[in-house]
């Protein structure tokens, strides 16, 4: 009986746990800034998750496949400017972990949806798009912020 109760008290802790985590990353993308960088930063990296977003809201997707690897590869290419440019020394902090394990985890998520749940791949393509957007804002940011007043 007691392994019962262990496992049903476990398993309500892990359920709450990614309950916190996913409402947590949707609170984030969902703050906005005074400024929105992200179409800059898109444009002068030739970065694609705009043209994600809108195809995703026309509803006329047939290959979600290639929106995903669209959605990565913006993802690696912000990770690797964020990594490799003098901005880097900002301090990334706890937010920004909680949304790069939060794309990877929607990832993931497309990743066994795609075939039979079409809705819920596309909806993990959208909050995919989401991040990779927060993540281009808060560049085009720092990159202001190291530029100074009046650049």
């Amino acid at each position: 009986m007691d392994l019962f109760f262990t496992a049903i008290i476990s398993a309500s802790s892990v359920a709450l746990f990614c309950y916190w985590f996913r409402y947590g990353c949707l609170l984030i993308l969902a703050a906005r800034t005074a400024r929105d960088y992200s179409e800059e930063v898109a444009k002068a990296n030739q970065l694609s998750f705009r043209d994600v977003r809108s195809t995703l809201r026309r509803g006329d997707v047939t290959d979600l496949d290639s929106l995903h690897r669209s959605l990565e590869r913006d993802f690696e290419v912000i990770a690797c400017l964020s990594a490799h440019t003098p901005l880097a020394t900002f301090d990334t902090g706890f937010e920004d972990a909680m949304l790069k394990i939060h794309f990877r985890a929607m990832s993931t998520w497309f990743r066994l949806t795609r075939r039979n749940l079409r809705g819920f791949a596309q909806d993990a393509l959208e909050e995919m798009s989401l991040v990779v957007a927060h993540f281009a804002n808060a560049m085009g940011e720092r990159i202001v912020t190291e530029a100074g007043p009046g650049s």
